[in-house]
């Protein structure tokens, strides 16, 4: 995504993001403080060694396993020519200010052990007991993303990212991570966004369950991962306003966004 704001402004919204980064070192679980740390965790699976940091959500350890840091998601950096997310050399920046080549992290597992591309996927902390996730996110420099059935500490993380949306720190500063109404949402918009609106109807397929928020802007929910809804009627939305999160692609002539956990689903009234 471009940032069209002035250089002077994306200056000073650099400056705030890290004079908000070094303001970490004084809130409670912050690197340099004394009391329980954010989001902790009372067991380790495994235990490895900082080779290097990708971006902001991804490393590599001294025996070259990949790690895919759980429940948080990053801007994404540049590749294949194409220019990198707005604040994703500084999420990265931030990761390796935390957990630089050479420093010993611990592992805690979820319920999935790899993804596809074969990662690790672990939430990964300091020897202190430091959380590098909820650090990250009280930074503001990541969303929360939960892939089920890796729900561990979703709860915690979510608090943090709220905080640091209400704060308007990191990218919470950038257009792209302001809710947009569904009705306005551009037919050209793509990647992650965050939608609000009424839901107009209720359908439901063989494999999916759709929330319509506009014409043509859907929300799909798989029915296999209807069992983690519990809390939400979700076929009795028809009339309610929602907030939605995830990645927008077209299909079909119309834009959709997959919903496959309750992390990603607000009720608005």
């Amino acid at each position: 995504m471009t940032d069209y704001r002035p250089r002077r402004a994306r200056f000073r919204g650099a400056v705030s993001f890290f004079a908000a980064a070094a303001a970490l070192l004084s809130i409670p679980g912050g690197p340099a403080a004394d009391s329980e740390p954010l989001c902790p965790s009372f067991r380790y699976d495994d235990r490895g060694v900082v080779r290097q940091v990708f971006d902001g959500d991804t490393l590599e350890l001294s025996d070259r396993r990949r790690v895919r840091l759980l429940g948080i998601n990053t801007p994404e950096l540049g590749h294949d020519d194409r220019p990198s997310e707005p604040m994703a050399e500084p999420a990265r920046t931030f990761l390796e200010s935390l957990a630089a080549p050479g420093a010993r992290v611990r592992l805690r597992f979820d319920a999935e052990r790899y993804d596809r591309y074969g990662r690790l996927l672990a939430h990964v902390f300091l020897p202190s007991g430091l959380n590098v996730q909820a650090q990250v996110l009280t930074a503001g420099l990541a969303t929360t993303l939960v892939v089920p059935p890796n729900e561990w500490n979703y709860s915690c993380y979510a608090a943090l990212e709220r905080a640091a949306r209400e704060a308007g720190l990191g990218i919470w500063r950038l257009d792209r991570f302001q809710t947009v109404a569904a009705n306005r949402l551009k037919a050209t918009a793509r990647g992650f966004h965050i939608v609000g609106g009424k839901v107009e109807r209720v359908g439901e397929g063989r494999k999916n369950l759709w929330l319509n928020l506009a014409p043509k802007v859907a929300v799909r929910v798989p029915k296999e991962d209807l069992i983690h809804f519990k809390q939400f009627a979700l076929r009795a939305l028809a009339g309610r306003r929602v907030e939605v999160r995830g990645y927008v692609e077209r299909r079909r002539g119309e834009l959709r966004i997959t919903v496959r956990h309750p992390a990603a689903l607000r009720l608005l009234d």
